[in-house]
């Protein structure tokens, strides 16, 4: 007979927020999950779309409000699920606080790092899709795609090339053009 695997000990969020400000963790389930550093192309691919975004949001003059790592997400107190989205988009101002986000965004983009893909594509999926994430986008360097996730109308998931221009579904009007990222990074 296999021996049991020790139940993971869970944390409250009393006890994440005791946690020092420099480590960057995420929690699923009440269990801590360490997060790797952000690579130079992440942070470059995050920057650029945090800007696209944001200017498009200034010229709305929506009630949306971008947010970018480290902002902490909390999608549930029980379990205990707090998620730190690359990118995000907050449009009921009622979520917000000066700590989190309480509940969840409208739109997450998830930049893939090459240590912990199943991260993005598994786990965040699974969560983001359950607790009412509207839109969530997966961008991976490596494989060059962007994974468009709208939960709406159930549109479970489609992949597209860096050379695309894709449009949000959760705006009439904004579309990102890839291809203009990926020639200004050289990727």
């Amino acid at each position: 007979m296999p021996a049991l695997q020790p139940k993971p000990e869970t944390i409250t969020l009393e006890q994440y927020e005791a946690l020092p400000e420099e480590k960057r963790v995420e929690v699923f389930d009440g269990i801590i999950y360490d997060m790797a550093s952000p690579s130079q192309t992440h942070q470059s691919i995050s920057m650029q779309l945090s800007t696209i975004i944001n200017n498009y949001l200034l010229r709305k003059k929506g009630g949306c409000s971008i947010f970018s790592a480290p902002f902490d997400v909390k999608l549930s107190d029980n379990p205990l699920i707090i998620v730190q989205p690359d990118i995000m988009v907050v449009c009921d101002k009622d979520k917000l606080d000066e700590r989190r986000c309480n509940g969840a965004p409208d739109f997450i983009i998830e930049i893939v790092s090459p240590g912990n893909p199943s991260d993005d594509y598994i786990r965040k999926l699974y969560y983001y899709k359950n607790y009412g994430v509207r839109e969530y986008w997966i961008v991976d360097p490596r494989r060059k795609t962007i994974t468009v996730n709208y939960f709406e109308n159930n549109i479970v998931s489609v992949q597209y090339p860096f050379e695309s221009i894709i449009k949000v579904n959760i705006y009439d009007d904004l579309y990102i053009n890839f291809a203009d990222i990926a020639e200004l990074l050289n990727i």
